[in-house]
């Protein structure tokens, strides 16, 4: 889809989900399309080039884990948000593992819903416009010189904790899986704590309160998530 408004596509065999979310999405603008099962998602996927596809995981017929790596395998980089009453961290680690972009758990708040949306259609046009620099409140990153600045003062980052800020900026918005870092920074498997202590150290340099961070939120038990203003 492309057009005035983003198009979103539902997934989802709940009628009454669909419903509430047609009714909810078209408040806000957005141009909405429906189906109940995986095949037509599919379908509708590829011949209506969707803006963002809100997915259930329980399809009756192909599993919503093999449709996010089905979409992926086809090179579609189509934003997914998972929309599931799932709410284990095993199912949310495979889901965005697998390529998904967000997870959001039934019940919902449709506040949050739109949030999430938002965030992953910024993340979107981020990438497709590969922008030299990104700025989100006090923080500013020159990603061509590599210079970092808090509050319009220079930050020194390692050259680990700068490819750490660098992958998050590459996803803002997105949620991160500490083994998809791991591969990304440490070239594969590696202790989770590394990380960890990485992440402490970046936010010691760039937080305002690092207690109570404000750029790079943990996602408890699955990773982490830069967040975009």
């Amino acid at each position: 889809m492309s057009a005035l408004a983003p198009g979103i596509l539902v997934v989802d065999d709940e009628p009454a989900i669909r419903r509430l979310l047609r009714t909810s999405l078209s408040s806000q603008s957005f141009r909405v399309l429906e189906v109940a099962d995986g095949r037509a998602a599919l379908a509708e996927i590829r011949q209506s080039r969707p803006d963002l596809v809100i997915l259930d995981l329980g399809l009756p017929d192909i599993s919503g884990l093999d449709l996010i790596r089905t979409v992926r395998a086809d090179g579609n980089a189509v934003p997914i948000l998972v929309l599931s009453s799932r709410a284990d961290e095993k199912g949310k680690v495979e889901a965005l593992d697998l390529g998904a972009d967000d997870y959001v758990t039934k019940p919902f708040g449709t506040a949050e819903l739109f949030a999430r949306i938002r965030a992953a259609l910024r993340h979107r046009l981020q990438q497709q416009g590969e922008q030299p620099a990104f700025r989100s409140g006090d923080l500013h990153v020159d990603l061509v010189r590599r210079i970092v600045k808090v509050r319009d003062e220079e930050v020194k980052l390692t050259p680990k904790e700068y490819d750490i800020l660098h992958m998050l900026i590459a996803h803002a918005g997105k949620v991160l899986t500490h083994r998809m870092m791991m591969s990304e920074v440490w070239g594969g498997e590696t202790d989770v704590q590394y990380l960890r202590i990485y992440i402490r150290q970046l936010r010691q340099k760039i937080e305002s309160d690092p207690e109570r961070p404000h750029h790079i939120l943990t996602e408890t038990g699955i990773g982490y998530r830069l967040m975009m203003e």
